[in-house]
């Protein structure tokens, strides 16, 4: 019993290292930090420390529990622990779900969020959300686009014109997209597109181009304007993943909370 719960917490303890490493490293090389790696660092280090050193644990918790008001510190901690983890849980079914609700057929209006602008040209995670459209536009020649995203204090251009030379320059006809450059969040990319859909007669239909871990939120702000979207999922590095993914937990539960 003793080296199998030895073999557990060596194997735990590796788990949330390397946890805490892949946060860690968005900071450090991909110079992203938001209170997704902030947060995801945090409990990653504590608990790769709980494992770690184990009995010392187990005795401040136990020292805890002798006394009336650490009984009731961890219970209210653990109360809340249960609570994080079950809306963990549940907001993450509902966020694959929204990535793999796919346009069933062409007569939908593709709409692809903005993102960070660098000297002119679509940053990486921008440029995959175009990957996904093009592909879309490729293989489904009726299909129109709205390029959705303002011009940053420092972004030389607008991210809808960044995006719409990108897909010319891909071989997709002008004709077929229409620029939204005023907007500054994802709420008002789908507002103000969904003007520049009812203006130029499009379908109303409309396909949200955005990355997997995004679309749920997308959709939230959609449903709330009277629109019920599909979805397009650009891939996402999988290193990102976890640092944008608890970045949404919190960006959900704001917006179901105050939005």
């Amino acid at each position: 019993m003793d080296i199998f719960a030895r073999t557990v917490r060596i194997a735990a303890s590796a788990v949330f290292i390397g946890f805490f490493a892949v946060f860690a490293a968005t900071a450090l090389y991909g110079g992203i930090v938001n209170i997704g790696n902030i947060f995801g660092a945090a409990v990653s280090a504590l608990l790769a420390a709980a494992f770690i050193f184990s009995e010392k644990s187990a005795k401040i918790l136990s020292s805890l529990w002798k006394s009336t008001g650490g009984r009731i510190f961890l219970s209210v901690s653990g109360i809340i622990i249960i609570f994080f983890a079950v809306a963990a849980i549940f907001m993450s079914v509902l966020m694959i779900k929204a990535m793999n609700d796919y346009p069933q057929n062409e007569n939908t209006t593709l709409v692809v969020l903005g993102c960070k602008v660098k000297n002119g040209a679509p940053s990486f995670m921008l440029k995959r959300r175009l990957i996904a459209a093009r592909d879309y536009l490729s293989a489904h020649e009726s299909v129109k686009v709205v390029v959705s995203g303002g011009q940053g204090q420092d972004e030389i251009i607008s991210e809808a014109q960044c995006m719409r030379d990108y897909l010319v320059s891909e071989g997709i006809s002008p004709d077929r997209i229409f620029m939204e450059d005023k907007s500054v969040n994802t709420e008002q990319n789908l507002s103000f597109s969904r003007e520049i859909i009812k203006n130029n007669n499009l379908s109303e239909d409309i396909t949200i181009v955005t990355d997997g871990f995004h679309q749920y939120r997308a959709e939230m702000f959609a449903k709330r304007q009277g629109t019920n979207p599909h979805n397009i999922s650009a891939h996402t590095p999988a290193w990102l993943v976890p640092t944008y993914w608890i970045r949404e937990w919190f960006g959900i539960a704001y917006y179901a909370v105050f939005g």
